[in-house]
């Protein structure tokens, strides 16, 4: 079973792991199914046979014509045996070989560019960051090709084993093209990053909006995993938003879906930085808190670590102040959320971010806002979660673009 090219959605050649030899008009089981079982053993495993056959309905025998292949390939091991029950045979349970195929991923933000080399598992092998003198793209592309070129050189054997590399910019991308139509952090219009960035990595690069990777991430191997759907908000510098609707990612026609904080809520509100008036994000984020304070003469505080410091500090008025300036930025996303919810009637919402290690301070105003403007039972068929996210984390969910696209599930 050899590695194979093929076309990827977005114009770039990457290698596809799981393709049998031949033609597909020969192929009795089909591309779909084989890469859905190697997804299930890669994200849920060790599993044995007979639970990779219940999971998917499919038959024992098919599992074993797709499975048996694969471990002679060296993608699949065969581990210890596990009870089966008082009277069945023990199983033998299965996993990825995970170190197999290397992925590296990067997150490139205004200030600077983190990248992560993983493996299929999307377990951070190595890291390294980058500053940015400028957000022009040629600086971008510089320091992104420095850094796979380090996280390569860091780990032996590396370059034979690489997939190719995961990009996540914020704002509108469409990743069909590799172009970011717009970024308001970055001040880009109509760039194109995939084309620079495969050129000067020399390797396929695979570009989404940052919190689609992160719920590529999260389905994959975290809070999403057996939940068909599911929407991840991240909440800091801006309010963004991912969607996975029916079991699949939702990025719209152009990409464009999940702009969350563009929703407008308050037409008396404060003008956002897409240019139009009382946005969440105008509402929500970490500017937004540091606008109230400004306005309540707390300009001292500088940042949003500050502000929180002074909130948790319970320090006379000035910190009451600060609580009330975060309660209003949680009662603005609860509400955002309350229509999340009644729209898409979701089953799980990850609420991430940097903003999201705040969640102490805005979460009971957000929980109560979320509650009272939920229609019928929208608010209590979907858990919230906190999954705080990180840089590193960041790049690790767009590592995980080429682990899926590799796969082909």
């Amino acid at each position: 079973m050899p590695t194979v090219t093929i076309q990827t959605p977005i114009g770039r050649t990457v290698p596809r792991l799981l393709a049998p030899a031949g033609p597909a008009a020969t192929d009795p089981i089909g591309q779909r199914t084989r890469a859905d079982v190697f997804a299930a053993i890669l994200t849920a495993g060790p599993l044995s046979r007979v639970q990779v056959a219940q999971r998917l309905s499919l038959s024992q025998s098919t599992v074993t014509k797709i499975v048996n292949p694969l471990m002679e390939a060296g993608y699949l091991v065969e581990g210890t045996a596990e009870p089966a029950g008082a009277l069945g045979r023990p199983r033998r349970m299965l996993q990825v070989r995970k170190d197999k195929h290397l992925a590296v991923g990067v997150k490139i933000s205004p200030s600077k560019v983190t990248a992560v080399l993983t493996d299929l598992g999307a377990q951070v092998l190595a890291r390294w960051e980058q500053p940015l003198a400028d957000h022009r793209m040629e600086t971008a592309v510089a320091a992104t090709a420095e850094a796979v070129r380090q996280l390569v050189a860091s780990v032996p054997g590396a370059s034979e084993r690489m997939l190719g590399v995961g990009v996540g910019v914020s704002g509108h991308v469409d990743p069909v093209s590799g172009v970011c139509r717009y970024s308001a952090l970055m001040g880009w219009h109509d760039v194109d990053v995939a084309g620079p960035l495969a050129q000067a990595c020399g390797m396929p690069v695979a570009v989404s909006n940052d919190v689609n990777t992160l719920v590529v991430a999260e389905q994959w191997f975290g809070h999403g995993r057996e939940v068909d759907s599911f929407a991840v908000v991240t909440v800091g510098a801006g309010v963004g938003c991912g969607l996975l609707l029916g079991g699949r990612p939702h990025l719209g026609r152009s990409g464009l879906a999940g702009e969350f904080g563009h929703v407008p809520l308050d037409p008396a509100g404060p003008v956002c930085s897409c240019g139009n008036v009382g946005c969440l994000e105008a509402l929500a984020s970490y500017d937004a808190v540091l606008r109230r304070l400004r306005e309540a003469g707390l300009g001292e505080c500088a940042d949003i670590d500050q502000a929180v410091a002074l909130a948790r500090s319970g320090r006379g008025p000035d910190s009451k102040v600060a609580l009330a300036a975060f309660a209003a930025a949680g009662d603005a996303l609860g509400r955002g959320l309350a229509g999340l919810c009644n729209l898409l009637n979701l089953e799980k919402i990850v609420l991430a971010g940097e903003g999201a290690t705040a969640q102490d301070l805005f979460g009971p105003a957000l929980a109560a806002a979320m509650r009272e403007h939920a229609f019928s039972t929208a608010a209590a068929d979907c858990e919230l979660v906190v999954d705080e996210v990180t840089d590193d984390l960041w790049a690790r969910g767009a590592a995980c673009l080429v682990v899926r696209d590799a796969v082909g599930a």
